[in-house]
């Protein structure tokens, strides 16, 4: 085989015209006439070949963004001189299985995402379902929910970057509601049980805060001005307020001194009462705090504070149990409950026809007293007694500011009264 070989001084730089093998200086170029290596062994050159094949079917799939850059679109080959070669031009087999796998794992990942979105406990989630709403949270609608959360998003204080406010304030409202375990809503909310139980008491409390305010004694003019006719039909239009008691069964507890004040000798258990204020719209707008269940009805009435909302000529509406008629004639108004048989055989015709009109009037406060306990499942349940001990540097029990968030939540919702 002949060659040519071409030299080159080192010292100089350039090249030798002659090839001198004997000077110091003299080198040949790299460049010795081979063209390409042709392969020796067939067999090894195909295993190659198939190696480089393997690694360009294993390439991980692309996000489609890219898709188009890879594979551009197929164009129409433009017309060829004549004479030329007008094969088209087709996509290999590989090339085809990897655009299908790559189509199939870009529509996985966008039903993955659609369904994830329809579990995850946000706005999404009651969007459009007022059914949802009203069954999760006790509001009517979720336009209500987001009013609430425009008037405590900006107090509520993330313990967790996982929860938004708004899944703070939806699981809040979810513990009232449905009165799930904490365990429960955490596997809900994919959150740590403590983080719920934060939240919750963190919520409360903004609630309380930033909502009681939400319960107010009316005026007597907006009062006289709303008064359904049944009021004004039975005792004119002095009717200011119709009272009842809410008790709430409580954990009893260890203490004896603590068991024989909480004891309710109506539910037979330890409990604890809240004297409730109805409108005659049926809206709530007076709540007490609590007190033991073994106290009277009479005593809560006369050291609440309610008695200094009266006004004089008021006309106030009260079950039997309610003996208040000297506290409220100091305050110039009126208390009406039904007649008592006692020392009597029956009640004569007048009488009769009073309690008639009363009971008939004062259903509207069992109703709503119902209704907030219906529809908060947490205030039918027993509280645990760590709820009724007085919150640190406040004079209100946790307890407290749970039943004035419902009370505050039914007032949102329609009223019961036509």
């Amino acid at each position: 085989m002949s060659m040519r070989v071409c030299s080159l001084h080192l010292h100089s730089g350039k090249p030798a015209n002659e090839m001198y093998n004997s000077h110091p200086d003299w080198a040949p170029s790299l460049h010795l006439g081979y063209t390409e290596m042709k392969a020796t062994k067939t067999a090894r050159c195909e295993r190659q070949q198939n190696r480089k094949r393997q690694r360009t079917d294993s390439t991980p799939a692309m996000d489609e963004t890219v898709i188009d850059d890879l594979f551009p679109p197929a164009e129409t080959p433009a017309p060829a001189e004549d004479g030329a070669d007008q094969t088209p031009l087709t996509e290999c087999d590989s090339c085809q299985r990897r655009r299908a796998e790559i189509n199939r794992l870009l529509e996985e990942n966008r039903t993955l995402k659609r369904e994830l979105g329809q579990r995850k406990m946000d706005e999404g989630f009651l969007k459009d379902d007022d059914v949802k709403v009203k069954y999760y949270t006790g509001l009517p609608h979720l336009e209500v929910v987001m009013g609430v959360l425009a008037c405590v998003g900006p107090y509520m204080t993330q313990r967790s970057k996982v929860l938004s406010p708004f899944q703070m304030l939806f699981l809040t409202l979810m513990r009232l509601r449905l009165n799930l375990p904490i365990q429960h809503v955490a596997h809900l909310f994919f959150v740590d049980r403590k983080t719920v139980s934060k939240t919750f008491r963190d919520t409360i409390n903004v609630l309380h805060a930033r909502t009681s305010p939400l319960i107010n004694w009316p005026g007597r003019d907006a009062l006289r001005a709303t008064m359904p006719h049944q009021f004004v039909e039975a005792f004119g239009k002095r009717v200011a307020v119709v009272l009842d008691c809410l008790e709430i069964s409580i954990q009893r507890p260890s203490s004896r001194k603590a068991q024989a004040r909480s004891y309710s000798h109506y539910k037979h258990n330890a409990t604890m009462k809240f004297l409730v204020g109805i409108t005659t719209q049926g809206s709530i707008c007076f709540i007490s705090k609590g007190w033991g269940g073994r106290v009277s009805d009479e005593h809560v009435t006369d050291n609440c504070g309610i008695l200094d909302k009266l006004s004089p000529g008021d006309l106030v509406l009260a079950d039997r149990g309610f003996d208040v008629q000297d506290s409220v004639g100091l305050m110039c108004a009126e208390v009406k409950i039904p007649a008592l048989t006692k020392g009597r055989c029956q009640l004569d015709a007048r009488d009769v026809e009073g309690t008639r009109k009363i009971a008939h009037l004062r259903i509207h406060v069992g109703r709503v007293i119902g209704t907030v306990r219906n529809k908060y499942a947490i205030l039918s349940a027993e509280a645990p007694f760590h709820m009724v001990l007085p919150c640190k540097d406040e004079d209100m029990t946790f307890l407290d500011k749970i039943v004035s968030v419902c009370c505050v939540l039914t007032n949102m919702s329609p009223g019961v009264v036509l």
